[in-house]
């Protein structure tokens, strides 16, 4: 109760108008590096889904009709090996679509020697005897190449654990941050207000009636900060949002955020918020009991 009494003009303290856009900066800024980390991992979650049950085999480059003869040879193995669901070979157009990404349009993809794909789509549990199978078709046609993209999808993995932890130490460093400006500023209130002090202490007021006044403040301002700087997460993310759609490649990871990790971003404020009430309440009591 002793929250919405304002015994103490706290209000008015130059430092206090400052505040709230400190915690909305922290805010902004644990926000984008929580949404980042959610996009990050969605996207993850994509790639590990696409590649999963999914092996390629890369037929080595040669002239048209020696490259069909192989690719119908290597066809005819997958077809007959257990484990195999499907076998689709991959024309020089569908090999030109896959490249595409990375080099764009233009006449360079139909100069280019490509070699011939198999998507091959596999059981996962307990799935076909890969290393067997690569010595097989290499065998049948020397220099066949069998991909499971385990090598691709541990270097994105190790990707996204290197941002992820970039993230949580952003994170941290934020909620240190947060720490510091709450002590900063509520011990400059209590050296403005310490003749206040006095006066609620010679009334019989104890320390936590005191540590409830600062307590309320950093509640309000807490709050306040903490809807600014929500808002401006929630305007960046969705401008990245439109342009990650915008850009259309299937190499980015896109912007995009489910209805639980939008409550997750709602609930950095409120989190910032309750470091600063409960940093407030400790500063003010650990200085109170010093004094003599």
């Amino acid at each position: 109760m002793s929250w919405r009494r304002r015994d103490l003009a706290l209000s008015n303290d130059p430092t206090q108008r400052f505040l709230p856009w400190m915690l909305a900066m922290i805010v902004y800024l644990a926000g984008l590096s929580l949404a980042g980390m959610m996009s990050l991992s969605s996207a993850m979650d994509r790639w590990d889904t696409g590649l999963k049950g999914t092996v390629t085999v890369q037929v080595p480059t040669a002239k048209a009709g020696a490259a069909d003869g192989a690719v119908g040879k290597l066809v005819g193995i997958l077809r007959k090996t257990e484990g195999v669901i499907a076998v689709r070979p991959l024309d020089n157009r569908d090999t030109a679509n896959l490249l595409r990404p990375w080099i764009g349009e233009g006449t360079l993809v139909g100069d280019l020697p490509l070699p011939r794909l198999i998507d091959v789509r596999v059981e996962t549990e307990p799935g076909p005897d890969l290393a067997k199978l690569r010595k097989t078709l290499n065998a049948a046609v020397p220099g066949t190449v069998l991909d499971d993209h385990k090598k691709s999808l541990n270097h994105l993995v190790s990707f996204a654990h290197s941002v992820e932890f970039v993230g949580a130490l952003v994170l941290l460093l934020v909620a240190i941050a947060a720490i510091a400006t709450v002590i900063f500023i509520t011990r400059t209130g209590l050296a403005i207000h310490h003749e206040g002090i006095e006066i609620l202490h010679l009334m019989g007021a104890l320390d936590s009636y005191v540590a409830g006044q600062f307590q309320g403040q950093a509640l309000e301002l807490g709050l306040k900060g903490g809807a600014i700087g929500l808002a401006f997460t929630a305007a960046t993310v969705g401008v990245l949002s439109h342009f990650s759609r915008a850009v259309g490649s299937d190499l980015l990871p896109k912007v995009e955020l489910g209805v639980l990790q939008w409550l997750a971003l709602v609930a950095v404020p409120i989190g910032v918020t309750a470091i600063a009430m409960l940093t407030a309440r400790i500063t003010v009591i650990r200085a109170l009991q010093r004094l003599p």
